[in-house]
């Protein structure tokens, strides 16, 4: 029995729920874990795409950007030799290039937005696929052959899987953590 059909089911999925209905809950869970971890790598394969369209929408914005001067400069030049008409040609040929800037840019902005919403998903699926992952630990625990729960060590080696920059936005909050006790309670820091 499939569980999603969606990502964003994934992300708003009652784990409890689903556990509740199930006549085995450990395979119920073993099977929705599989299908979070495809659905996973279908969203980390996503955020990949939008990475790589933002960049190549960059670079075409950089790369007219040059041209841009390039047509100004060129006007510049035909108008001081004295060729009105040329000059016209290439000011016109310039506002083509600003009129496509233009829509590169409003590109640009639609692409960083998709590729930050993808992210934001990312790691909304992560974080419902680690629950789901601590739930089956929990399950298992309660067998006769009693695994050892999640420790805190288990959760800082997954600390390593964030990107740098989620690292350090965790570490950034940590430190106002200890500047906020260390001010507000003389004696912890």
């Amino acid at each position: 029995m499939a569980y999603f059909s969606r990502l964003t089911d994934i992300v708003t999925c009652s784990l409890t729920e689903l556990l509740s209905k199930a006549t085995d809950p450990q395979q119920a869970l073993s099977q929705i874990i599989t299908e979070m971890r495809e659905g996973l790598a279908g969203a980390e394969r996503s955020v990949g795409s939008a990475r790589k369209s933002e960049g190549r929408i960059r670079k075409e914005i950089e790369d007219h950007s040059l041209h841009l001067d390039r047509w100004l400069a060129q006007a510049k030049s035909e108008l001081a030799a004295g060729e009105d008409a040329k000059a016209r040609v290439s000011l016109i040929r310039k506002k083509e290039v600003e009129d496509l800037l233009e829509g590169l840019s409003q590109e640009l902005q639609t692409a960083i937005a998709l590729r930050e919403h993808l992210t934001t998903m990312l790691r909304a699926l992560e974080a419902r696929l680690a629950d789901a992952c601590r739930r089956q630990q929990q399950l298992d625990s309660c067998d006769d052959n009693p695994q050892p729960s999640v420790s805190e060590s288990t959760l800082l080696a997954d600390f390593s899987k964030y990107d740098s920059a989620r690292s350090n936005e965790i570490e950034s909050e940590l430190a106002e953590l200890k500047r906020q006790l260390g001010k507000d309670e003389p004696g912890l820091a």
